[in-house]
């Protein structure tokens, strides 16, 4: 069985898209591509049926992380087919709450740097990088790096758990 993870940021051209690709890597490192599916949704639909923005790409690619991706919008419905839905700021986590059709759902919601011990009991948000420069998208990527080793850990428990 699939363990299937969506990452939210706002417009999913930025942050989201990041977060997806560094996850997918991770994943494909891991050995667990075949239980483990990672895409990729914003809060608002903005964006929708648009490419990651261009300084995505760049970082992206000069990282070595590949992404094929085209923005959309997260839907309540899907919340039945996810096992983790993973937000980017708490404006996200509490947008993704408030979405949720069942407390189980909402549940399912957490915030990708608190799975960054270093961010422990410190701001969790990861920054909009979309109205600064390049320097916010790097940042972005450090961040999601930071936090992708603990995600990983905690989905390899959940899907290991059901193997068992």
């Amino acid at each position: 069985m699939t363990y299937r993870v969506c990452f939210v940021c706002t417009g999913n051209i930025c942050r989201s898209p990041i977060a997806e690709a560094v996850f997918h890597a991770r994943v494909a490192d891991a050995g667990l591509d075949d239980l483990v599916e990672a895409d990729s949704a914003g809060t608002g639909g903005w964006h929708e049926g648009e490419g990651a923005d261009p300084r995505t790409v760049a970082v992206l690619t000069e990282h070595g992380y590949g992404l094929d991706h085209t923005a959309r919008q997260f839907q309540q419905s899907w919340f039945s087919r996810l096992d983790l839905v993973v937000a980017l700021d708490a404006g996200h986590l509490r947008a993704l709450r408030r979405l949720a059709p069942m407390e189980r759902d909402a549940a399912k919601v957490r915030l990708l740097r608190s799975y960054d011990p270093a961010a422990a009991g410190g701001d969790l948000d990861v920054p909009d990088p979309y109205y600064g420069g390049r320097d916010g998208f790097e940042e972005c990527l450090e961040m999601v790096e930071a936090a992708s080793t603990g995600l990983l850990a905690a989905v390899r428990e959940q899907v290991e758990g059901r193997a068992a």
